[in-house]
């Protein structure tokens, strides 16, 4: 259920369930509480692996699994799939717990697969006894063979036919810890021919002798997900159970399972996944990245995961407005970047506030502008927000500009500053550049400019106007400061696309990221904390990174702002 208390969300909290837009599992809810099929409950869950971070994918599957269930005064509980101890720590649980928060959500109930061991290990017996179970002396590469394919169906093991006694002793012995790893399974006895593989006596226990990290060593048998997620909706007696497509499949063996023990029938419904352009959302390779040090961990702001898209300074409204956008339906398609990306500009937008900075500075000299005065120009804070007031920015003699905002030799349609032109400066002066210094290489590193009093504020008294208005920050009162600009870490739309032995990493971007280490910032930015957000203007979003110390601020560019020019420039160079 929701925590925060944004106007939309106000406003949707008021409407009718039948007024707002639907889709076909809202569209299940509903027509199930008319038919009062739960007695009018709606109880969700949502059920991570606590073997990674979550990414912007899962992102979905919670404003999913949580929105639906805020909306019809029903529950949501977050419950840990921890059936597989070699891949899980506590690190995980902990991140997935703030991510969820962050989003915007909290849960009535906090439970673990784990919480369930003794229960499952009791149905396990239940269905031995009943026949519906028995202990297989195959490895997995035999299983998977006798398993058979698409087109042809599996066969039966030759230890299929064990009495339901031996089945019983091999398992408790297997419980003991008498059988070293992998060297026998308990499998369900359902159907070798049947033409869905999900069917086809899957395993529903492995032994595995690894430390657990909540129940320890008590277990060296751990439930296959098959087994503990059905029975885990029915214990928590989940109404709406939500999976991704791919478990459409496992869905028989989910009501099977049920059926078959006599328990609560929770039912599974199924949804497309999230899938994004240029933008990889496989655990596993995340996984690799952060091993590997190809990036700097799971909050790298590169990464999609919902700590380093926070840490980039994305806004959880932004995430919630953008899941919102696109839809629940049953087919599986991608989704453009650009999609979220016009999401965060939408929101940050109204709530970042403006400010000046300057990040590759050139040198301007006002040569008529008094050496020892400084003035105090009033700037607009946010013009999407009123409230938002103004501040004070300090104008001096002597400036930095970005060297984008100078040509000696303009090109057409070029209309920033150079040698002859007159522009405003942003809550400043008009000014012409009238002369440039350089250096032994010919480059221009400090640009000379008259300034006309009279223009104070921006505007010409004679009524002239100039066609270009440039940002700057004063050079006597500006904060040096990191900037790191982050592209997308994989160059190809579809990252999996990779050519005949290669890897999906080979498509990482070489320059995702670019560090500037003397950057130029107004002085309003000397008390900026971790996490605040601003728009650089002209230049695009910034966060400030938990890595800024006083005195050495470091800003993350979260998105950039369109600039028509940079398209037709380098539509020029081509």
């Amino acid at each position: 259920m929701k925590t925060s208390d944004t106007e939309a969300e106000k406003a949707g909290e008021n409407a009718a369930p039948e007024s707002r837009p639907s889709n076909f599992i809202r569209d299940i809810i509903l027509d199930d509480l008319k038919t009062n099929k739960f007695g009018g409950r709606v109880q969700t869950r949502f059920p991570p692996e606590p073997n990674g971070y979550l990414h912007i994918g899962h992102a979905k599957a919670i404003c999913l699994d949580f929105g639906l269930a805020d909306e019809f005064g029903g529950h949501t509980n977050l419950r840990f799939d921890d059936t597989n101890p070699e891949k899980e720590e506590t690190e995980y649980v902990e991140s997935i717990q703030a991510d969820v928060k962050w989003l915007g959500f909290h849960w009535d109930g906090l439970f673990y697969a784990s919480d369930y061991f003794d229960q499952l290990y009791e149905w396990a017996l239940k269905l031995i006894k009943d026949g519906k179970a028995y202990v297989d002396d195959l490895s997995a590469d035999e299983i998977r063979k006798y398993r058979g394919t698409l087109i042809e169906p599996g066969k039966d093991s030759p230890f299929r036919n064990r009495s339901a006694e031996e089945n019983l002793d091999l398992f408790q012995r297997m419980k003991a810890g008498e059988f070293h790893d992998g060297s026998r399974v308990l499998r369900a006895k359902i159907d070798m021919a049947s033409p869905n593989l999900n069917m086809r006596d899957p395993v529903m226990y492995r032994i595995l002798h690894a430390e657990h990290h909540r129940t320890g060593n008590k277990w060296c048998i751990y439930p296959m997900y098959d087994f503990a997620h059905g029975q885990s909706d029915s214990i928590e007696r989940v109404t709406h159970s939500m999976c991704t497509l791919e478990f459409e499949d496992h869905r028989p063996l989910y009501n099977w399972f049920i059926q078959q023990l006599g328990i609560f029938p929770s039912q599974q419904i199924e949804f497309d996944r999230l899938n994004l352009t240029h933008t990889l959302l496989s655990k596993r390779k995340l996984l690799q990245l952060v091993q590997e040090g190809r990036v700097s961990g799971w909050d790298d702001p590169r990464m999609p995961t919902l700590s380093g898209i926070r840490r980039r300074g994305y806004t959880p409204e932004a995430i919630r407005n953008f899941i919102a956008s696109i839809g629940v339906s049953k087919t599986t398609g991608s989704i453009e970047l650009a999609m979220l990306e016009h999401f965060v500009r939408e929101d940050l937008n109204k709530r970042a506030p403006r400010v000046m900075a300057v990040l590759r500075p050139l040198k301007v000299v006002i040569d008529n502008y008094p050496e020892d005065q400084v003035e105090e120009m009033d700037a607009v804070n946010n013009p999407e927000d009123e409230s938002a007031g103004s501040r004070k920015v300090p104008f001096s003699r002597v400036l930095y500009i970005e060297p984008d905002d100078f040509r000696e030799v303009p090109p057409p349609k070029y209309y920033r500053l150079s040698p002859g032109r007159e522009v405003r400066l942003r809550y400043g002066y008009f000014v012409t550049c009238t002369s440039v210094v350089k250096n032994d290489k010919g480059e221009v590193v400090e640009v000379h400019c008259t300034y006309d009093p009279a223009t104070r504020g921006g505007n010409a008294p004679d009524g002239r106007k100039v066609k270009a208005t440039i940002h700057w920050v004063a050079a006597a009162s500006a904060i040096d400061a990191e900037v790191r600009i982050y592209e997308n870490l994989f160059l190809k739309e579809n990252p999996s696309e990779v050519e005949e032995g290669k890897d999906v990493l080979d498509n990482l971007n070489p320059n995702s990221l670019e560090v500037i280490t003397n950057a130029k910032l107004e002085p309003s930015l000397a008390k900026a904390i971790a996490g605040n957000r601003f728009q650089f203007e002209r230049l695009g979003y910034f966060c400030v990174d938990p890595d800024s110390k006083p005195g050495k601020p470091i800003f993350n560019r979260t998105i950039a702002l369109k600039d028509t020019w940079a398209k037709l420039e380098k539509k020029q160079r081509a």
